[in-house]
């Protein structure tokens, strides 16, 4: 028991590292607007992200620095219990931050820099919820950092490639099913810091002029654990059991295909589509090192079996006037957690994003852009480690700002 009680706790580490309930699709406000649309339309510096093979197509120098608040609030209903556990979560902030250059107007090079947060958020459930021996709370944070370079090969295609540095860390808390005289629920508390390689390298085609292709590969990232703290909080006789230590694991980010298509209909209203193919399937199991070993702990290893993924981006841009724009989308994505492993802190579901945008230039140099998200997601599952069984019902809204330096 006391070995299932560890494995799973670590493992709610890891997993919440790298499931999509927490991958944060906010890297650039445009294309938030739009969906998250955006490999095939060069819009602006967030482009570096998008499709590296078109940032050459941009016509300025920019800076663009971008925030993302999110709140998202998750019901759980028992299936055995009927009793509801809620979450009291703080809010999130995804953050971008892009710079791109070219000597003059007539160069083919372009260079840029990204700075993004792919990964992160806190999910901090109330207390005494009936999964609190699953999780209390989880606090995640990464940063990507990706520089870049871009060539116009002619008037009409771009390539690029950005080498990623990623890394992150993670805080993860829950009871554990033990007692001491006074009734208190042991406590575990799991630090971790990752960190991995990958790159990002795209192709960006002008068909006509009005049709571009996109087509975009970022690399899978593998993030390697090292020198993970666990600290138990149990009564004396346990102590032995639950040893603090150190652990390691090395676990893998997806690689994402992305192939896009947009479409220039007049001088107002242009559309964008992705395609996103999402290599999930590589995070088929979960390895375990453990520094210190007794007969509860033990080096491990648990299957996942995620699966590979698509998901769906569309989205438009009208501009209203010289000075405005204005931006809606679409984005279905399918979940790649299969039944049998949903955890509290990755309830995760297929889902519909609803996105709408407004952008407001300011003069020459500067411009402001908007958006907002919503995400609504239910998933009835029993967890095959844990058995923990029933409804997670989880609602997301995320308001953005950007705001950009031209020169």
């Amino acid at each position: 028991m006391h070995k299932l009680l560890l494995l799973g706790t670590v493992f709610l580490v890891t997993n919440s590292l790298f499931s999509q309930g927490f991958q944060v699709n906010f890297q650039g406000q445009k294309q938030q607007g739009m969906g998250g649309a955006g490999n095939a339309l060069p819009l602006d510096a967030a482009s570096v992200f998008f499709n590296p093979g078109s940032v050459a197509f941009l016509k300025e120098n920019s800076v663009n620095i971008a925030f993302t608040p999110t709140f998202a609030n998750t019901l759980f209903e028992d299936a055995n219990t009927t009793s509801i556990g809620r979450t009291n979560s703080p809010m999130g902030t995804p953050f971008s931050a892009y710079a791109v250059y070219r000597k003059n107007e007539n160069s083919k090079f372009f260079y840029g820099l990204g700075i993004y947060t792919p990964f992160g958020s806190t999910i901090q459930y109330e207390d005494g919820w009936t999964g609190r021996f699953a999780l209390t709370k989880l606090q995640l944070k990464s940063i990507f950092f990706q520089p870049t370079i871009s060539y116009k090969l002619n008037d009409k295609i771009g390539l690029g490639a950005g080498f990623v540095y990623s890394t992150g860390n993670v805080n993860l808390q829950k009871d554990i099913p033990v007692q001491d005289a006074n009734g208190t629920y042991g406590h575990a508390e799991l630090n971790g810091k990752a960190s991995g390689f990958g790159y990002n390298v795209g192709l960006f085609v002008q068909a006509t002029e009005k049709l571009n292709l996109g087509v975009s590969y970022r690399s899978q990232v593998n993030m390697a654990v090292a020198e993970g703290t666990a600290t138990f909080t149990v009564p004396s006789s346990l102590a032995t059991n639950f040893p603090n230590g150190t652990f390691s694991s090395a676990l893998p980010l997806p690689q994402v295909a992305t192939l896009g298509l947009a479409y220039k209909l007049n001088e107002k209203w242009a559309f964008a589509l992705d395609v996103n193919y999402v290599g999930w399937k590589a995070y088929d199991t979960l390895s375990f090192d453990y520094a210190q070993n007794t007969t509860s702990l033990v080096d491990t290893k648990s299957a996942r079996n995620y699966k590979n993924t698509f998901a769906f981006r569309f989205g438009t841009n009208y501009a209203i006037s010289t000075n405005w724009d204005a931006r809606i989308g679409l984005a279905y994505g399918i979940t790649p957690v299969q039944s049998g492993y949903v955890t509290p802190e990755t309830p995760d579901a297929n889902r519909v994003n609803y996105t709408a945008g407004l952008g407001y230039k300011m003069g020459e140099h500067f411009q402001l852009d908007a958006s907002i998200f919503f995400t609504h997601l239910k998933r009835t599952d029993t967890n095959l480690e844990t058995n923990l069984s029933g409804t997670f019902t989880t609602n997301v809204i995320a308001p953005g700002l950007a705001i950009i330096y031209k020169f």
